[in-house]
């Protein structure tokens, strides 16, 4: 049976999260969101450098359902 040469070449492939910041942040203390495959990662804008929280999608979407529905206002 014939062999084939293949020249491996690295390709770089972008896999860095696309960060979102609210529209509300008037400064640069905000928190930040981005979403990969598997998790929703969470950031503080003042420091992106330190590793961000991480959850899974059934995690944050019950923190949006209790988030609309006033779960963490303050009274």
């Amino acid at each position: 049976m014939p062999t084939r040469k293949v020249k491996a070449r690295q390709v770089k492939i972008d896999n860095s999260p696309q960060w979102q910041k609210s529209s509300y942040c008037g400064t640069n203390a905000c928190v930040e969101v981005a979403q990969t495959s598997d998790a929703v990662l969470v950031r503080d804008s003042k420091n992106p450098q330190n590793a961000p929280l991480a959850f899974t999608t059934d995690e944050w979407s019950a923190f949006l359902q209790g988030v609309q529905a006033g779960e963490f206002t303050q009274k």
